[in-house]
């Protein structure tokens, strides 16, 4: 449907500026809302803003700090967003989100990291019961993934886990320290916290290949197998475990030249957001189409016709 609907646009003369001929070049303030400043979105997000500066002098971007995706969700439903970052299960299971909100590409993929000490008791999924485990801030697209995955996971065992809500640096600082067993965080490869943990820390990623499908039956098809490689973080095996596709989301409401001219800004732009993250690099103009369940904002649609996708 997504591709049927992009034929239907007719070609249209672009300007230098990245908007069509006669359109008001974009100008406002564009606050984009990421994640934990240890984590990808934040970078991700950071890289975006000063693209913008560069490239789209009338707007003005703003880099906002939250807890990630479900808190994203909800500040751009609320409008104190204009740009978002969300893991594509997030959208799809908040209220109003596939009706009020637009996507502008597919960046990357989230890989769900099990995070324990290697010397420690967790080494499988089924140890987790019974111990202390961060299952993500509260607002975060973490907290929901590893709430689904608990309760697909544990489904019929004994017991309960210790469950806290901590965000990524209190996560690796507990770790650290002691005072938790794991901890759980969904984010780009490589996730820099994570890896500053490594190298104090022998860690243990927890193999999660046998909850994709339990997952996908019951929440929806957007899990997938995906391998953490060795090479990720120094002294950690590789790991199976789950990927979730991420969007930049945008209101529905946007006016199409700054969709348009935030799209563009994206992929004339990669090289500088590769530079930012290794996750920038995976920005692929064939897969920033498909965005279910949500649709592509017209702007961004404008963009992939004129570029023949």
């Amino acid at each position: 449907m997504r591709r049927r609907s992009l034929l239907l646009i007719p070609p249209l003369a672009i300007t230098a500026a990245g908007c069509t001929s006669g359109e008001p070049e974009p100008s406002g303030p564009v606050r984009i809302a990421t994640g934990s400043q240890t984590a990808v979105y934040y970078v991700y997000g950071g890289a975006i803003a000063r693209l913008i500066r560069e490239r789209l002098p009338k707007v003005q971007p703003a880099v906002l700090v939250t807890a990630a995706s479900a808190q994203n969700v909800k500040m751009l439903l609320e409008g104190s967003a204009e740009v978002g970052f969300t893991q594509a299960d997030i959208a799809a299971d908040t209220p109003d989100a596939p009706r009020s909100l637009t996507a502008l590409a597919r960046l990357y993929d989230d890989y769900v990291h099990l995070v324990a000490r290697l010397t420690g008791p967790i080494r499988t999924f089924a140890d987790l019961i019974g111990h202390k485990v961060s299952v993500g801030a509260p607002g975060s697209g973490t907290g929901v993934t590893a709430n689904r995955l608990l309760s697909v996971g544990l489904a019929g065992l004994p017991g309960t886990v210790q469950k806290l809500q901590f965000g990524l640096d209190d996560s690796a600082a507990a770790l650290r320290a002691g005072t938790i067993d794991a901890f759980f965080f969904s984010g780009g490869l490589p996730v820099q916290a994570i890896a500053s943990l490594a190298q104090s820390v022998t860690l243990h990623l927890v193999d999660l290949h046998n909850y994709v499908k339990p997952l996908r039956d019951k929440y929806g098809e957007y899990y997938t197998d995906r391998v953490v490689p060795r090479s990720t973080y120094s002294g950690v095996e590789a790991a199976q475990t789950i990927g979730i596709p991420n969007y930049l989301v945008v209101p529905a409401s946007m006016p199409q030249p700054m969709a348009f001219a935030l799209t563009k800004l994206l992929f004339d732009g990669r090289d500088t957001l590769a530079k930012a993250h290794p996750a920038g690099a995976r920005l692929n103009v064939r897969a920033a189409i498909s965005t279910p369940p949500l649709n592509l904002h017209p702007g961004a649609a404008r963009y992939y016709r004129t570029i023949k996708v």
